[in-house]
């Protein structure tokens, strides 16, 4: 027979095994919060001469420090801590939220930027061959951000990586006549276009924290326009709780990679700025962008109403964003007319 000593011996022994496991589980637990806080950190804007002595060995012909800025963003999102976060399956990756929208901001600007080099910066005319190898990294740089196999979204953005290296090395190569980057005018205004829609729709998003009624202005300006379906002439446009810091992480991704693009093609289009007398205009654009990477020292993405006790993080970041996007499109003007 089984007596009642054995029975508690027993029981004994099942929360002697208890303590280790639950100490163990606490421990893991404490390092996957750590490890993400500290993958959750937003890396530094990068010097631009720096990606150049990295890539391109210090050589400075036209087009290498753009090239270099974009290099130097896809790095980033590949070996900064935790590497590319958007596609993880494993804590603490799985539980983080804010990086992976910090990620796709920064992507949306380099899937434009290679866009813009391949069919415009690398290209004389539009009637002229697009670069081999920006015809095979823009592509790339395409590919769905949240697949982790088969193929994993960091392996399709590495060879993207490798075709934009191997267009720098046909670029600074004085021997090889079959790379080229074009620092005109009409080739910053179109990318600049791009810019403007893109600022423009995120300045939308994050004015729309707290609810906004607007009117209708989609058929403004054109006496025969129409559109496919009616819509009310006014609308309440109000972003969901829920989704408040992915946009205001998504903006700060955007404007990360733009001060990175900007500071490298405001020395590549030195010139062409100098003499639309836009060079002032383009350092301004910058400035207001780096405004937005002030640190935010809450621990939440506050959404106070615009004068109540509260701050309203994505209304400050938002007003930045519309001075600068405000900014561009006067130098799109000067470009075009200066």
């Amino acid at each position: 027979m089984v007596s009642a000593m054995d029975i508690q011996n027993n029981g004994n022994n099942g929360r002697r095994w208890l303590k280790p496991v639950s100490a163990v589980l606490a421990l893991v637990l404490v390092v996957l919060l750590v490890l993400g806080w500290y993958w959750s950190r937003e890396p530094d804007v990068p010097a631009v001469d720096t990606l150049v002595e990295e890539f391109a060995g210090g050589r400075t012909v036209k087009g290498v420090r753009t090239t270099a800025a974009l290099m130097g963003a896809v790095d980033v999102l590949l070996s900064k801590p935790g590497g590319f976060l958007t596609n993880d399956i494993l804590p603490p990756g799985l539980w983080l939220d804010n990086m992976p929208h910090w990620e796709y901001g920064v992507l949306i600007q380099v899937r434009d930027l290679s866009k813009a080099m391949r069919d415009r910066f690398s290209r004389s005319q539009s009637q002229s061959t697009e670069d081999r190898d920006l015809a095979l990294a823009d592509p790339r740089f395409n590919f769905d951000n949240d697949s982790w196999a088969l193929p994993a979204s960091e392996s399709e953005y590495r060879e993207g990586l490798e075709y934009l290296d191997s267009y720098m090395s046909r670029l600074i190569d004085e021997d090889q006549y079959n790379a080229q980057f074009y620092t005109r005018a009409d080739n910053l205004r179109f990318w600049l276009s791009t810019v403007e829609s893109r600022l423009g729709s995120l300045s939308q998003r994050l004015s729309a924290s707290v609810g906004q009624r607007r009117l209708n202005t989609d058929l403004a300006g054109e006496s025969a326009a129409g559109q496919a379906t009616s819509a009310p002439d006014e609308v309440i446009v109000k972003t969901p709780w829920n989704e408040i810091d992915d946009v205001f992480y998504e903006a700060r991704g955007t404007t990360w990679a733009l001060v990175l693009f900007l500071r490298a093609m405001e020395k590549d289009f030195a010139e062409v700025l100098e003499k639309k007398n836009a060079k002032v205009s383009l350092q301004q654009i910058v400035r207001e962008l780096e405004a937005t990477q002030t640190p935010l020292y809450s621990p939440v993405v506050l959404n106070g109403t615009g004068f109540g006790l509260l701050a309203n993080h994505s209304l400050a970041m938002a007003s930045y964003i519309s001075r600068a996007n405000a900014a561009i499109i006067d130098l799109r003007t000067l470009l075009a007319e200066g």
